[in-house]
């Protein structure tokens, strides 16, 4: 993924939705909106500056454009996580977490079973990197 491009709101709104359509036209990605949706052409606008960002990809299907994600949501999110952890925590995991406990009002038991989310995961992860 191109670590140095970042989405704009819209831009990650579009890239939402072909996450969790796998594919589809235009048509198909503004049905997704909430009212009001976005004009047709917002959208394929926005689809097009994805493709130039090498976002999303498309396969023509008779005279309509079929796009598709190029980068895995999981990647993106990772980056952009990452991103946040250095630019405004100093890229202190702990500082971030404080920040986050703090503003939602996070209670020890809450705070414990982050902990045991995050013990699941990295376990399973190795578990799929020894496979």
């Amino acid at each position: 993924m191109h670590r140095t491009k970042q989405l704009t709101k819209a831009e990650e709104q579009v890239m939402k939705i072909l996450w969790d359509l796998g594919e589809g036209v235009v048509k198909e990605v503004v049905e997704q909106f909430e009212e009001p949706r976005p004009a047709y052409t917002t959208v394929a606008t926005v689809l097009k500056v994805l493709e130039k960002k090498g976002f999303a990809g498309h396969k023509n299907i008779g005279n309509v454009h079929l796009y598709f994600p190029l980068v895995e949501k999981s990647d993106y999110t990772r980056v952009q996580f990452s991103t946040l952890l250095k630019e405004y925590f100093n890229g202190s995991f702990p500082r971030m977490a404080t920040f986050f406990a703090r503003e939602n009002n996070l209670g020890i038991a809450d705070l414990e079973e982050m902990m045991k989310v995050a013990a699941r995961e990295l376990e399973r992860e190795r578990q799929n990197k020894e496979r």
